[in-house]
């Protein structure tokens, strides 16, 4: 039915069941994988200047290569639990991109058919002020997603 599931990960211990659970699928049904993270943008400040914090060039390139190296991280281990089980599994870091379109574009460049991910399933007022990166790719995605809370 499947045969390549992507998984998407930020390290986190809810990620982690996605994860977990996206590599028990691929083994019971024989699919390969792919693992990814993504490093969202440089946060911009609102209230910058005389406001509040401004950014520099070297706080944006430390926050890149801190997403550099967390996701080198995450994914090392993910990559090492796959082999565990037997999955063969290939790993992509994204970055400067928001993760739900990330996972959209990844999914359809690397022919997967289905996307494996987590959610808080947050509602109401908690999701509007977080925002929900899982309902942007389940908006937007041309294959099925799996979404474990």
């Amino acid at each position: 039915m499947y045969t390549h599931v992507l998984i998407a990960t930020d390290g986190s211990e809810l990620a982690q069941k996605g994860l977990d659970h996206g590599l028990s699928l691929a083994k019971g049904i024989g699919a390969k994988v792919t693992v990814m993270n993504v490093t969202e943008p440089a946060p911009i400040f609102a209230s910058a200047g005389m406001y509040g914090p401004v950014a520099t060039a070297e706080d944006i390139v430390s926050y890149q290569k801190s997403g550099e190296e967390y996701g080198a991280k995450v994914l090392t281990a993910a990559k090492a639990q796959a082999d565990g089980l037997g999955v063969n599994a290939d790993t992509v870091h994204v970055e400067e991109t928001w993760a739900a379109e990330a996972i959209n574009q990844l999914a359809q460049e690397r022919g997967c058919d289905l996307i494996v991910m987590a959610s808080h399933g947050r509602r109401g007022l908690g999701r509007l002020i977080l925002g929900s990166q899982t309902v942007d790719v389940l908006t937007n995605s041309k294959v099925p997603v799996l979404v474990v809370r």
